[in-house]
């Protein structure tokens, strides 16, 4: 039990030391962007090799596939909302809410993974994917007038807090939750995750950086493989 707490905070905490940088400090736009894009590439990486590649192997098609679309489904209707009701926050509140819905299966399945001996891997690519992700959205969120600095950090505080509980919970649980429903939280993460990428943190970071951020991405995508 105690690991799973360690794994939880190791995951976790990356997400409020980049709250705390994006709210303190203006990154100058190509630094933002390059670590954006390098989260996105590590990122990728995390959703094929760790979240839907292991489902697609342990469940049929059809039920892997359906698991990925409504990750990705839930995360663009619930991104949506968002985006109607909130203002000039509405790209930092997308990426809180990225980083609870792929956050939740992902530390699911880190919990249960470690009670194999493994989870190393998919620990390094949330850990390196959550802290520019959170140095993003702290960064819009800082200059929300309806939030602010302080809140800004409760949130990803708070979001922080429930993926350690949500890691401990699912170690708790691990032998009585069968290898399928397994597979099906790595789809779902990996489906929300692959949404994340397309409907926020890419297109966020091309516009803050331009043509070259391409590169950062794939950087990021060889050190998940490098570090994996």
């Amino acid at each position: 039990m105690l690991s799973a707490w360690g794994y939880g905070l190791g995951a976790s905490l990356p997400l409020v030391v980049g709250a705390a940088v994006g709210l303190r400090w203006r990154l100058p736009r190509a630094v933002l962007a390059a670590l954006m894009a390098f989260g996105a590439g590590t990122m990728v990486a995390a959703a094929a090799e760790e979240l839907f590649g292991p489902a697609f192997g342990q469940l049929e098609p059809a039920r892997a596939g359906a698991a990925l679309l409504l990750g990705a489904g839930v995360y663009v209707v619930a991104s949506h909302v968002l985006d109607q009701r909130a203002s000039g926050g509405a790209v930092g509140l997308a990426l809180l809410l990225g980083a609870i819905l792929d956050g939740v299966p992902e530390n699911a399945a880190l919990g249960v993974s470690l009670s194999g001996g493994g989870g190393i891997v998919l620990l390094v690519a949330i850990a390196v994917g959550n802290v520019p992700e959170a140095i993003g959205s702290a960064a819009t969120l800082r200059d929300d007038p309806h939030l602010g600095a302080r809140r800004g950090l409760a949130l990803w505080s708070a979001t922080a807090a429930v993926l350690v509980v949500t890691t401990v919970l699912a170690h708790a649980a691990a032998d009585s939750v069968g290898p399928a429903t397994i597979a099906s939280t790595q789809a779902f993460a990996g489906g929300a995750t692959i949404a994340v990428l397309a409907d926020t943190l890419m297109p966020e970071a091309y516009r803050e950086g331009g043509w070259w951020v391409g590169v950062a991405t794939a950087a990021g995508f060889l050190t998940s493989y490098l570090l994996g």
